[in-house]
């Protein structure tokens, strides 16, 4: 019997490979988005944004969190900041 010389396995490569590049957020905020910053700028608390557009702290909070993500800032006073360097609340002059 004839043996064959086995080739040898290739392995895989030693080097992690590289995640998929993540899709970019959208820079635009949604009209919900909108509102709830509206509601921000005017001083209203997270409680008072949800008793006032009938929805819950918690949505409140995580419309909040999406637009800091978007606008890639860490709290509201960059996220105010932010929202009227872009034109997203005008300011009144009194």
């Amino acid at each position: 019997m004839v043996q064959r010389k086995r080739k040898p396995l290739h392995r895989m490569a030693q080097t992690d490979p590289q995640p998929p590049p993540r899709a970019r957020r959208p820079e635009s905020l949604t009209s919900r988005e909108q509102e709830i910053l509206e509601l921000i700028w005017a001083g209203f608390k997270n409680k008072e944004v949800g008793q006032r557009l009938k929805i819950s702290v918690k949505t409140v909070e995580a419309h909040r969190a999406n637009m800091m993500k978007k606008l890639r800032v860490s709290n509201t006073a960059q996220l105010l900041k932010t929202a009227i360097g872009d034109g997203w609340i005008r300011v009144r002059a009194a």
